[in-house]
């Protein structure tokens, strides 16, 4: 894969996405969105892919939108802006929907759109000097595209305080609202991510879809007898997979399992 705006690095099963525009912190344009949506896609689609990361080149993770692209924006009509409103949330519902473990590896600023990105992946890891923002407001707008994603990792009564004031805060409050599970000094990142992706790579792939489904399944429903029967027929047809079987045969006969070959 090639692009212009990423750039795409493997090692071994994990691969890292590279926003590559360091020059303007990682904002995003149309072309971003595109390429990044099609670069999801087709590591979605790789097989020798088992953990996608999504990082940005140089001092800062993402600063949002492109000040080109909001110019654009606010001279478009209705119409073109509900176009491009609506590429920008099928890109993120596909980073959101990966069929494998996403991470967001944070430094620098992660402010407007940039807060989304890391709040669409299925879990961040931040450096101590990030920094976040739902910044909308400042320009007279919502940040309602990266409301569904930030709202399940921060939930309403954070969300309530900072899309309408738009304060900026830290790496330590993104860790205390649940923006971000881990926040490591700048020159442990990586090492940091590093650590996340090996645990992931332990565990079975298909059990790891699995259980994304089954958070979207039950996640926020009262627990009764539909519940209980849906979870009940969740792991009655996990434990009957080929993979299941083989985790079990792994663990009693004490070797590892044929996944962490791959």
């Amino acid at each position: 894969m090639s692009y212009d705006t990423l750039d795409i690095e493997r090692r071994g099963a994990i691969a890292t996405i590279w926003m590559d525009r360091p020059d303007v912190f990682n904002a995003f344009n149309e072309q971003l969105i595109a390429e990044l949506d099609d670069a999801c896609r087709a590591l979605d689609t790789d097989a020798a892919v088992r953990v996608v990361v999504l990082g940005g080149r140089g001092r800062h993770f993402s600063a949002g939108a492109d000040l080109h692209w909001m110019r654009r924006a606010a001279d478009s009509s209705e119409q073109d802006n509900l176009a491009d409103s609506r590429r920008f949330a099928a890109m993120l519902r596909r980073l959101a929907n990966l069929s494998k473990p996403t991470i967001a590896r944070v430094q620098g600023a992660a402010l407007g759109g940039g807060t989304g990105l890391a709040a669409a992946c299925d879990m961040a890891i931040a450096a101590d000097d990030a920094s976040f923002a739902t910044s909308e407001a400042r320009f007279g707008i919502i940040p309602a595209v990266i409301s569904p994603y930030v709202l399940r990792a921060i939930g309403p009564r954070h969300a309530l305080r900072y899309f309408q004031s738009a304060e900026r805060f830290g790496a330590a409050e993104a860790k205390a609202i649940g923006l971000v599970g881990e926040v490591v000094a700048l020159d442990q990142l990586d090492a940091a991510v590093g650590r996340l992706a090996q645990a992931l790579l332990a565990c079975g792939p298909q059990a790891q879809f699995a259980a994304k489904e089954l958070i979207a399944a039950i996640g926020g429903r009262r627990i009764d007898d539909a519940v209980g029967e849906e979870t009940a027929t969740r792991i009655a047809r996990q434990r009957a997979t080929a993979e299941a079987r083989e985790g079990f045969a792994a663990f009693f006969e004490k070797r590892p399992p044929a996944w962490t070959a791959t």
